[in-house]
């Protein structure tokens, strides 16, 4: 089994959310590295290709979920200012192992832009996430396909640009 397309496996049942503890290799994946210390020639190709069908049945039956860093960096933006625990505690690692420590903002397109009671702007972007401003700082009305950037802020905020237009703070909803 080729080393490139094991990024990183994780079991879907328990996965670690705590980041200062990472979680242990699942027992497959285990397994399947010990075959390496096997001499004889044979019975580690042996070895290789029965622990390989064993992960292979596990991953086909949603028992181990292999994905890799750009998937996870993926995930990452998908869930860019929630409350979540760190993306690459989800699986066993930390954001710095997974390259997704250096997600400081995102760009999309608006998928809708519409206002609260209290006047704030809500955008929805095109990947469904809901952001909604938090400060009553006026900007031209954003319309839908124009081009948000988000970025990281101090002490946990966030401001929006909607084409260029000055940053206001905004949050994540949804």
């Amino acid at each position: 089994m080729r080393r490139s397309l094991i990024a990183l496996i994780a079991c879907i049942s328990g996965p670690a959310l705590a980041a200062d503890k990472p979680s242990p290799r699942p027992e497959v994946f285990t397994k399947l590295v010990e075959c390496r210390a096997i001499a004889d020639n044979v019975a580690r190709l042996e070895c290789f290709d029965r622990q390989a069908a064993v992960i292979d049945a596990a991953e086909r039956n949603a028992e181990v979920v292999v994905v890799d860093r750009q998937q996870v960096r993926k995930v990452g933006k998908t869930l860019f200012g929630l409350p979540v625990p760190a993306v690459g505690s989800l699986f066993g690692r930390d954001d710095k192992q997974q390259g997704v420590d250096d997600i400081t903002q995102i760009e999309s397109t608006l998928k809708s832009v519409s206002t609260t009671t209290y006047g704030k702007l809500v955008f929805v972007l095109e990947d469904g996430a809901r952001w909604v401003q938090t400060e009553s700082i006026s900007i031209r009305t954003p319309k839908a396909g124009q081009l948000i950037k988000i970025k990281k802020a101090a002490l946990g905020s966030f401001f929006a640009s909607v084409n260029g237009q000055p940053g206001i703070r905004v949050r994540r909803d949804q």
